[in-house]
């Protein structure tokens, strides 16, 4: 029985998720240094207009309209002694809270936003186990309508109006979790294997399907779903001549 408590508190520790106003009340937590310091990041960058993004505005435009509704919610996960499948469940676990998660009052749903932190993990094993976790995750997350981003200091990919510009980069290793909206097209749409562009193409299409407000991205995703599809007919045929 106590073994069982034991787990369940080890439980319930994992599934914290705190708001920037509870961070700045709380007090004595061993996390609370990893919490103000992806804060201090969110609202020093994510927020804020960066001389290298190639567009007017903040980082990330969702971002202050979060802050400004304490929409945003962080959790730090200790990852020492998992393996690869035990971290992808308690992801998973997040993203179940996402998507089940009552709106607080003044609170718009495209405005909430999960930040998992990730202290344990290392620099050189970033891109191992974050990028991974993320590329293994993210179909099921587009197919129930959210996007997962991974961050961290050796993100090497490319702002979509400057490609010298690294916006995914973050002081600790993190995955980001939040709703998708019409302008995450570019990030479906640019997988090379064409059975996963259309896996998510499709996906967009459904989630949009009768709330598309920009008919070009509509437009745009149809081509794109076309042209993917085109192109595993021509693997396929390549395959059968041979």
């Amino acid at each position: 029985m106590d073994s069982e408590l034991n787990n369940y508190s080890i439980f319930l520790k994992l599934m914290q998720l705190y708001t920037p106003l509870e961070i700045q009340q709380l007090q004595q937590d061993q996390d609370l240094p990893y919490l103000l310091e992806i804060l201090e990041w969110v609202k020093s960058f994510l927020a804020r207009p960066h001389h290298n993004l190639g567009r007017p505005g903040v980082v990330c435009p969702f971002v202050p309209h979060s802050l400004r509704s304490n929409s945003i919610r962080l959790a730090v996960i200790r990852t020492k002694d998992l393996y690869p499948s035990q971290l992808e469940e308690i992801v998973r676990s997040y993203q179940d809270i996402f998507v089940n998660m009552e709106l607080k009052e003044q609170e718009l749903a495209i405005n909430r936003a999960f930040l998992l932190i990730f202290p344990d993990v290392q620099i050189e094993d970033a891109c191992q186990v974050i990028d991974s976790t993320q590329q293994k995750l993210k179909p099921l997350f587009v197919e129930s309508g959210l996007m997962i981003g991974e961050f961290h200091k050796r993100n090497e990919s490319p702002g979509l109006h400057n490609p010298n510009f690294r916006p995914l980069r973050s002081p600790i290793p993190l995955l980001a979790i939040r709703f998708m909206v019409e302008a995450d097209l570019p990030f479906l749409e640019s997988p090379a294997d064409p059975h996963l562009r259309i896996r998510y193409l499709e996906a967009y299409l459904k989630h949009f399907s009768h709330t598309f407000t920009d008919e070009t991205k509509f437009q745009n995703a149809q081509k794109a779903l076309a042209l993917a599809k085109k192109e595993i007919e021509r693997e396929n045929l390549v395959h059968y001549r041979v």
